[in-house]
């Protein structure tokens, strides 16, 4: 049964050391922003993977009002606590912890209600930190992985403004797969299925619309980037700066983090020339073709329509590709990166090297043990 090997897991026990004393804060210049102004203050960008919204992240964020970081996954891992949904695999009992963690709630005075407002009181404390450090009056948070965990991030902020962005389900695959699979359609599916993931869960929210938000499509953005960067300041209660669209000159996030480790930086200002960079790779080859129609097969009518996609007019960039060339996949840091770990896994445990490496981490988790 799944998860029966960490039923009966107890940490050892461990004498506790003594509790130091809480290091004194340096006085901060900056005036926190009010945890109970922060739901006012949010920005969620909710994108699939490789739909551009890193690029929209430094359009919004070279506004003089708006600050952001790269993907804070702050949200998500307080998704998977227990009370609303649990990690498959833990160093803890997680079924039973899912199960006591819901009676609990169930005994607050105000159950599921409490439970949010102590989760949106974490949350707040570090959004609030991060903007008023920086002065500005928004924070945008870009973190594609909360397009997965909706229905919780809309219970938490539910007065949070969202700007959702979509772009045509095979473009979505087809950088993914170039992205960080070489191209390799089949084995990127395999790994992680964006598309049947992303459309479903984000066209929920668009029909239904549980908060206030704006849908914006990559492909009308990329295109007009000044009408649609003004409909999304005036969204969001900002003064319009159409001078954000040249983000290269302005946009002052670049900051390490988890994020795009290859798009928009190439770029001062919206290119519209990926728009349809998909359809020429498909049209000259029958098995990603096959596996195009096979994707769009899995998402419903309903769902490609809120998504911005009809059915109808999904093939039509294949005609216009015509025998265009497919364009050539750009070399990146990541996908040389992760070529050469492929080529080191395959077939691993019978590979000289591979009884190196076991050799190495056997005497890691010793000299990281807390006791020899």
């Amino acid at each position: 049964m799944e998860g029966m090997d960490q039923v009966c897991y107890q940490e050892p026990l461990r004498t506790a050391p003594r509790a130091s004393r809480p290091t004194p804060r340096s006085p901060s210049k900056t005036t926190p922003v009010r945890q109970d102004a922060m739901q006012e203050n949010l920005i969620f960008v909710i994108s699939p993977p490789r739909a551009g919204s890193t690029l929209l992240q430094r359009m919004v964020g070279s506004h003089s009002e708006v600050f952001t970081h790269p993907e804070p996954h702050l949200i998500t891992p307080l998704a998977y606590l227990g009370y609303h949904d649990r990690v498959k695999a833990a160093p803890y009992d997680h079924i039973n912890s899912a199960e006591a963690m819901k009676q609990f709630v169930d005994g607050l005075p105000h159950g599921e209600e409490d439970y949010l407002d102590a989760l949106r009181a974490y949350a707040d404390t570090l959004y609030g930190r991060m903007l008023g450090a920086s002065g500005k009056a928004r924070f945008l948070d870009k973190t594609p992985a909360y397009g997965l965990v909706l229905p919780f991030l809309t219970k938490l902020y539910p007065e949070a403004k969202y700007v959702v962005l979509t772009r045509h389900p095979l473009a979505v695959f087809s950088s993914y797969a170039n992205s960080f699979f070489e191209g390799d359609w089949k084995e990127a599916r395999k790994y992680n299925p964006v598309v049947e993931r992303y459309v479903p869960a984000m066209a929920k929210l668009l029909r239904e619309r549980p908060v206030p938000l704006l849908h914006v499509r990559y492909e009308d953005l990329v295109q007009d980037p000044e009408r649609h960067l003004e409909r999304i300041f005036a969204f969001v209660g900002l003064e319009n700066e159409p001078e954000a669209v040249d983000y290269g000159d302005r946009f002052e996030g670049a900051k390490k983090g988890a994020g795009d480790p290859i798009g928009a930086g190439r770029h001062k200002r919206p290119n519209a020339a990926s728009v349809n960079k998909w359809a020429a790779e498909v049209a000259g080859d029958e098995e990603k073709l096959a596996l195009s129609i096979d994707m769009l097969s899995q998402l419903s009518d309903e769902d490609l329509e809120a998504w911005g996609s009809p059915r109808e007019t999904l093939m039509a960039p294949l005609e216009e590709a015509g025998n265009a060339p497919a364009a050539k996949r750009i070399k990146n840091n990541y996908t040389m990166q992760r070529r050469v770990l492929l080529a080191l896994r395959n077939n691993i445990h019978d590979r000289p090297h591979g009884k190196l490496i076991e050799r190495v981490r056997y005497y890691c988790d010793v000299l990281l043990r807390d006791s020899l």
